[in-house]
């Protein structure tokens, strides 16, 4: 029979600043986009990132501790998994500031729409002069 353990975390109001700690370091980055395929033993997370297991485990750790991860123990192995609630609150903070990149993204979408139009009506034009004798 298998068994979790979970930390329920920090308290909100210290949430933000523990998770902007918590994402500052890339090999705990790493684990956490290695982590969205799914659950994975330490083993394979030595193996996908490249890092040493005792640094890997120092890591999952401190993902553990701060709510990111949740480990299950099955037989002699842990395996470990994200957790929702911090990638949640992440994005509840970060909303308020998404108008920043979607107005880019939809500039940057209109730039393209016209270099597109721009780019048929030069086709348009090098087959048309192809067709004339």
């Amino acid at each position: 029979m298998s068994s979790v353990e979970h930390d329920a975390g920090p308290a909100p109001d210290v949430q933000a600043t523990a998770t902007h700690t918590v994402l500052s370091l890339p090999l705990r980055r790493e684990i956490l986009d290695v982590l969205r395929e799914g659950p994975a033993p330490v083993g394979a997370l030595v193996e996908r990132t490249g890092a040493p297991q005792a640094a890997v485990s120092k890591q999952l750790r401190v993902l553990r501790e701060n709510g990111f991860v949740e480990v299950r123990a099955e037989g002699r192995q842990r395996w470990y998994a994200l957790c929702p609630e911090p990638f949640a609150q992440l994005a509840d903070w970060l909303a308020p500031y998404r108008w920043l990149w979607e107005d880019r993204l939809d500039r940057l979408g209109e730039q393209l729409d016209r270099m597109n139009k721009l780019d048929r009506i030069e086709e348009q034009d090098r087959m048309q002069d192809e067709e004339t004798p």
